[in-house]
């Protein structure tokens, strides 16, 4: 990757050399006629690297780092933060595609594609003799036009009613494009159980409500959605119960271990008998504690067989611990403080930060607490939490590689769903939205006077590149697939076509349920074609700052800023 993205100092004109030596006698310089075309070439690299990784059908890339982490994916937010770019103008594209996924969670491959093909068709006009300041005008007229087609041509949801079917087919459309159908198929499933969860009307969903576990154990579909909540560590006591049913969870914040003073003091004896009884003071301030949790457990269990689990912040000690233990409380001690808030809302009830005036409105309920041992690894498992507004969940892998592929999947899946439900709308997936804003764009550049009617049918054809990309990946003919879409989608009472990967014919995305996000497509359009616009319009590259040492001048050595 290095070398195709390190491009040759060109030497720039006098004009452009003489202006900059008098800023900066240190300088070196790209002139007019060379940082377009490098721009250009930079674009199209890129965008041949993470081409073949588009759509469902795309390949993967292994990833060897340094240090020979090895990682697999097609996932192209990883590919881009992993891989190391050394072109500026690489860069800038690939930090303008990962800040889209960042916001929308997908769409990163697109950009990069979109963003080249841009810059790819502006370059055969650019041959021509065509200014810059003509095609960029041409594009932004093109780009309001399709930032208006969006809206009309988005499908409208009502997100108050039930709408599983449809959240079930977003969510695959989007896995799909990062594992194989199988699992993708499953993962949905659990996605949208995950939503549901932790959805409520007229609230921003808090992804972070989802608690990812996962165990290098089993194979990838033993994956699951846990109704409840997994903490990484178990009991400290040998002896506590493994498994408790109806159990009562009581959160707290509550140090339940000896802590010396925050101020420096000192505590000074003449006998042995009085160092005893300092000693004994200290260990009764704790031990009223675990005794006031003991004497609150016998209030709500009485002699029922409920169980009682102590879910603590902070530390128990190892004689408050024994105390726990002989009074049939199971005790977890430095729970994470991210799993707080996930406890309160999954079993119920609130953390409290003292033992006094306890009341039952504070516990949760679980119907199932048991502790699973990994090799050295302990998990607690809290199970069967009623109304629970937070879950869990559980990946299982046979190797790292599928634990992390799984993960960036699910991640996606989840933030596709959410985006559907706060957008309030789908748009038509398989490239058909390219291929409906081609045809749009093509009847609107007739209304276009004079030479931005070249910048309109650039970035017409420019958005052609991901059903092309779809088909090339799919083994398809491109020529053939696209002439056929655009034939279907121009002759056909409804626009919206997309392509079938598996035949390379005509289907309606929404009777197979292919569907996309609203927002990716407006963040795909605005982003691209910002950059898109910006590199065109860049004469010179100048390499200069604070920390620049002019060494030998070396035409062979590489621009990096």
């Amino acid at each position: 990757v290095k070398s195709r993205f390190s491009p040759r100092v060109s030497r720039p004109t006098d004009g452009a050399m003489s202006r900059v030596k008098v800023v900066n006698p240190n300088a070196d310089v790209i002139g007019k006629n060379h940082a377009v075309g490098m721009n250009i070439q930079a674009a199209k690299s890129l965008m041949g690297v993470v081409k073949s990784n588009l759509g469902p059908t795309g390949t993967m890339k292994m990833l060897v780092s340094g240090a020979g982490t090895i990682k697999i994916t097609k996932d192209g937010k990883v590919l881009l933060d992993e891989m190391q770019l050394q072109h500026p103008t690489a860069a800038l594209i690939a930090r303008t595609a990962t800040a889209q996924d960042d916001i929308t969670g997908d769409g990163t491959t697109s950009n990069v594609l979109f963003t080249g093909e841009l810059l790819r068709q502006a370059s055969i006009h650019l041959a021509e003799g065509l200014h810059p300041r003509v095609i960029v005008e041409g594009f932004e007229m093109a780009r309001d036009r399709c930032m208006a087609f969006v809206e009309e041509f988005k499908d409208k949801i009502d997100t108050k009613s039930e709408n599983s079917e449809l959240l079930l087919n977003v969510a695959k459309s989007s896995i799909r494009t990062k594992v194989h159908q199988k699992l993708a198929d499953h993962l949905a499933d659990i996605v949208v159980r995950c939503i549901k969860c932790i959805h409520k009307p007229d609230v921003p969903i808090d992804l972070h409500m989802v608690e990812i576990m996962h165990m290098v154990h089993k194979s990838d579909m033993d994956t699951r959605y846990i109704d409840g909540l997994v903490l990484d560590h178990g009991a400290r006591h040998p002896n506590m119960a493994k498994r408790s049913e109806d159990c009562f969870i009581f959160i707290s914040n509550v140090s339940l271990e000896y802590e010396k003073s925050e101020v420096n003091a000192g505590f000074f004896y003449s006998t042995a008998e009085e160092r005893e009884k300092q000693i004994a003071a200290e260990r009764k301030f704790t031990d009223d504690k675990v005794k006031k949790i003991i004497a609150f457990k016998e209030k709500v269990c009485g002699n029922s067989k409920k169980g009682f689990i102590l879910i603590n912040q902070k530390g128990i000690d190892p004689l408050s611990l024994d105390l726990l233990q002989k009074a049939g409380i199971v005790g977890i001690r430095r729970a994470k403080r991210r799993n707080m808030e996930r406890l309160s809302l999954a079993c119920g009830g609130f953390a409290v930060n003292s033992v006094e005036n306890l009341d039952e409105k504070c516990l949760g309920h679980a119907d199932l607490v048991y502790e699973h041992v990994l090799g050295e690894d302990k998990f607690t498992f809290v199970e069967g939490c009623k109304n629970a507004r937070s879950c869990t969940v559980l990946l299982n892998g046979a190797n790292d590689y599928t634990i992390r592929q799984i993960k960036d999947a699910l991640r996606d899946g989840l933030r596709a769903v959410r985006n559907v439900l706060e957008d309030g709308a789908v748009i038509a997936g398989a490239g058909a939205f390219e291929i409906a804003a081609y045809n749009d764009l093509i009847k609107f550049k007739k209304t276009a006077k004079g030479r931005v009617k070249l910048g309109i049918d650039a970035y017409a054809k420019a958005l052609l590149v991901v059903p092309k990309t779809l088909a090339e990946n799919s083994g398809l003919d491109v020529q053939q697939s696209i002439i056929a879409l655009l034939e279907e989608s121009n002759k056909s009472g409804n626009p919206k076509v997309g392509l079938d990967l598996s035949t390379g014919k005509c289907l309606i995305p929404k009777s197979v349920g292919i569907w996309d996000n609203v927002r990716v497509k407006r963040q795909l359009l605005h982003l691209g074609s910002l950059v898109a616009m910006q590199l065109l319009l860049v004469d010179e590259v100048i390499r200069a700052g604070r920390k620049f040492n002019k060494g030998p001048s070396d035409p062979n050595q590489p621009l990096a800023m």
